[in-house]
């Protein structure tokens, strides 16, 4: 993957093995006639269990003693926690109580393991600790645990694209549209921490603090408390334990303070809600007015990050706070690849995102950068609302001009000093090896591959065919060797530009890059310069599929369609910390208070933005209402007026986009609306296969699995998209069913409209809906016939049009 685009995958630590600990929960929870609190009966309860100090002894063997993070995770929180005066003390209560369930498996000697490091107790149970993968296993054995699983460590996945996304929409936002809004929505970003010092968390213009707030503001070495102001309402960082080595027995802690050092919360914080910097550019490109989706919008940042990654039990005490503190949106460009996203209970964004719903907070999560390969899709809990990253309408191109007076243009954010002026010598990289170097190494520029002799003060031209060697690490190379410039020739990131700095840098298609090569084998000294980045507006088509971005269908169940949606991600505007790094700044300029960056985790809180818009105008909309709108309203063609393309201008399917690119303004009046409750996750984790016993556990409510459960029934949750993982073609017409609620006219009708590829028959009973005074809801059923379909994943959808509103229900079909 490339080093220059900021990732949204949960990469394991390799020092951390995989095991995985599951216990089925009690189906009934014990009632306790007594004053005391549940938390004191817990403490009781571990002080007079001494059932796990015989599994230990000497002379018992033990698989791994080196201690690890771990999270144990027990479920929703009681209905009776305290809130208010006493929370801290029931807090301390709690932990006391873990602090017991420690001490019956961790040995005495061992006492300073006996420590609670995460305490979580708001949105739901559980705690995390060091322990030994032994220790892990037999606390797995306790009635009130869900789940155990190693702690991982997670690595992370603007001025134009607002006004992309809203003049696509037909209307540009009115200035003062937008800053008259309601300044009570509040996002919390959960990421690397945040920047105060940027103007785009100026706090000009914005009233009191919404009273229902609250968070707090962490002070630190380098952060005080007046960093936070009406628009930063709130930051929070967390200690995490660093995994000690095998010889150490001592545990170390990271450093910590609210303030962002990596400079990607700071990014995602200022996208999603950021106020209005006019000029704002990047060394003078993408000037113009920055600002989030909702420039009112109140920021709560909660920093689980840091530069060597994201530590998931830090990341579910984050969520937890969050929701405590108040906020109405999480946003998350963070998450596990499809290859670790093995199970929802052991995954700490799908645990902590269930709750958050459950209490009414719409979590938002990058899909992953991990495409254009199928089956890459991260972050896939139907509770979760999954985006996709798309381009807009501003490319950054940097030209190659050769010596025979040819141009071709590549892509890049390069600020180097060369120019038409003057050409230097062009070879290509396998020609300048170093001895004994392998060709294929060679040509696509490994490290120690080329001979500095041959190459200083030339431009080299590497090949791309390897994806093991990034554009990033090119680059080194072939500046280490003193070159002049780089020409990559490389289909891979198609479109993403690769910001090189001063070095001169260019990447260019496998078309040009074929002539270049020609060009340098038809002339004894073949020259060229590489000019400059000029940024090219009105581009188009637009939007196009980011190559980077993760595709569908998720691994861990097809009957949900992902992603949701898309947003744009590719050379984002937005603030970043002011670096100076060498090589970075070009001669003469200042530090930027602003960067160009490309990821889900830039689509993700475009996303998040436009849901705080929505929120703002419609405070009485639930998560799963917002969600709901912006996906049955999203835009479906580029600015060509045609279907969305991805990077190999193929037609896009939904596996790619979701249901199509957010449309936040149509949002604002869906007509029918798909609501998705609590009940129906709960059905989902029923289908998936997961016992009432272990399901009971995550919720308060009341609740029994269906008598029939099997996987293919997840298709009929209320979902605002279809999605049949398996169609048999000899069997009868499958029959989805889905329910809509009116938000729109008292008096209306629907009508259905199907789009369905040839072969594939698809119906829809009733075919019109109509809507009285007094009905809110109603319910309509979908049949697919496959018997004349082509085999694999089949897209279409059904429409219900109304006089005002158009509610499209994207569908996937895979027919064997």
């Amino acid at each position: 993957m490339e080093e220059g685009l900021t990732y949204a995958f949960l990469i394991c630590n390799p020092i951390i093995p995989q095991e995985k600990y599951r216990v089925q929960t009690s189906s009934q929870t014990p009632h306790f006639q007594s004053s005391m609190t549940p938390f004191l009966v817990l403490v009781l309860l571990f002080v007079s269990l001494p059932w796990h100090w015989h599994l230990i002894s000497a002379n018992t063997p033990l698989p791994n003693q080196i201690p690890k993070h771990y999270v144990v995770y027990m479920g929703a929180a009681s209905s009776s926690s305290v809130n208010g005066d006493g929370e801290e003390d029931a807090q301390q209560v709690a932990e006391l109580a873990y602090s017991q369930m420690l001490s019956s498996i961790i040995p005495s000697k061992e006492s300073e393991r006996i420590s609670v490091i995460h305490n979580y107790n708001h949105a739901f149970r559980g705690f995390s600790a060091m322990l030994t993968d032994y220790e892990a296993s037999v606390l797995s054995g306790h009635s009130e645990v869900v789940s155990i699983f190693a702690d991982k460590m997670l690595q992370l996945h603007t001025t134009r694209s607002w006004d992309f996304v809203e003049g696509r929409a037909g209307r540009l936002a009115n200035q003062k549209f937008l800053d008259n809004l309601s300044s009570d929505v509040i996002i919390g970003v959960v990421d690397t921490g945040i920047w105060p010092e940027s103007p785009s968390f100026n706090d000009e213009g914005l009233g009191e603090v919404p009273s229902r707030w609250k968070g707090v503001c962490m002070a630190a070495k380098d952060f005080k408390k007046s960093n936070c102001n009406r628009k930063l309402i709130g930051a929070r960082y967390y200690e995490t334990p660093l995994t000690p080595k095998a010889n150490q027995s001592r545990l170390s802690k990271s450093s910590g303070s609210p303030r962002d050092s990596v400079g990607h919360g700071t990014h995602v914080a200022s996208t999603a809600g950021g106020a209005r910097v006019a000029n704002a550019s990047y060394f003078g490109l993408a000037r113009g007015t920055a600002r989030g989706g909702l420039p009112s919008t109140r920021i709560a940042s909660y920093k689980a990050c840091a530069s060597e990654g994201c530590s998931g039990a830090t990341i579910l005490k984050a969520i937890d706070d969050a929701v405590k503190d108040g906020v109405d949106i999480i946003s998350i460009s963070i998450g596990l690849t499809s290859l670790d996203e093995s199970d929802y209970l052991d995954d700490p964004i799908a645990i902590g995102a269930f709750h958050a719903e459950e209490k009414g907070v719409l979590v938002v999560c990058s899909a992953g950068n991990d495409g254009p390969d199928p089956h890459t899709v991260g972050n896939t809990a139907p509770w979760i609302f999954t985006v996709a990253a798309s381009s807009i309408d501003r490319h950054f191109q940097s030209s190659v001009l050769l010596g025979n007076g040819k141009t071709y243009k590549g892509f890049a954010i390069n600020f180097s000093e060369l120019s038409r002026k003057k050409t230097y010598p062009l070879v290509f990289a396998q020609d300048v090896a170093a001895n004994f170097t392998p060709g294929s190494e060679a040509r696509n520029c490994y490290p120690g591959s080329l001979d500095p002799k041959k190459v200083a003060g030339k431009i080299v031209v590497c090949a791309g065919d390897d994806p093991t060697v990034s554009r990033r690490v090119k680059k080194l190379v072939v500046e280490d060797a003193k070159a002049k410039g780089v020409i990559v020739i490389s289909e891979v990131l198609n479109g993403v530009p690769f910001d090189s700095g001063v070095f001169a840098f260019t990447q260019v298609n496998n078309d040009a890059g074929s002539q270049i090569l020609e060009y340098i084998n038809s002339t004894k000294k073949p020259t060229a310069t590489i000019l400059p980045t000029v940024e090219v507006p009105r581009y188009r088509p637009a939007p196009v599929v980011a190559y980077f971005s993760s595709r569908g269908p998720s691994r861990l169940t097809e009957n949900i369609l992902k992603p949701d949606i898309m947003a744009p991600g590719v050379s984002i505007l937005a603030a970043m910390i002011p670096k100076n790094e060498p090589g970075s700044v070009p001669f003469g300029k200042k530090p930027s208070q602003f960067a160009l960056k490309s990821g889900t985790s830039m689509a993700c809180p475009h996303v998040s933005g436009a849901a705080a818009f929505i929120k703002a105008l419609r405070p009485r909309w639930t998560s799963s209402i917002i969600r709901s709108a912006l996906m049955t309203t999203a835009s479906t063609f580029n600015n060509l007026g045609k279907p969305f393309t991805n990077s190999s201008d193929y037609i896009a399917n939904p596996h790619e986009v979701g249901v199509g690119e957010i449309n936040p303004f149509k949002a604002l009046n869906p007509g029918l609306v798909f609501e998705t409750s609590t009940t129906n996750y709960l059905q989902f984790l029923c289908f998936n296969g997961y016992t009432e016993k272990t399901i009971k556990a995550l919720s308060s409510i009341k609740f029994n699995c269906p008598k029939s459960s099997v996987e293919e029934f997840i298709s009929n949750i209320n979902y605002p998209s279809i999605s049949i993982s398996q169609l048999n073609r000899h069997e009868h017409a499958r029959v989805i069913k889905r329910t809509v609620t009116n938000v729109g006219a008292a008096n209306s009708t629907y009508i259905a409209n199907v789009q369905s590829p040839p072969g594939l028959v698809v119906k829809v009973f009733p075919e019109k809906i109509i809507f009285t005074k007094g009905l809110k809801k109603a319910s309509f059923q979908v049949s697919f016939d496959g018997k004349k379909a082509q085999k694999g994943y089949n897209f279409g959808s059904v429409t219900w049009s109304g006089e005002r509103y158009s509610v499209r229900v994207v569908f996937g079909v895979n027919v064997e």
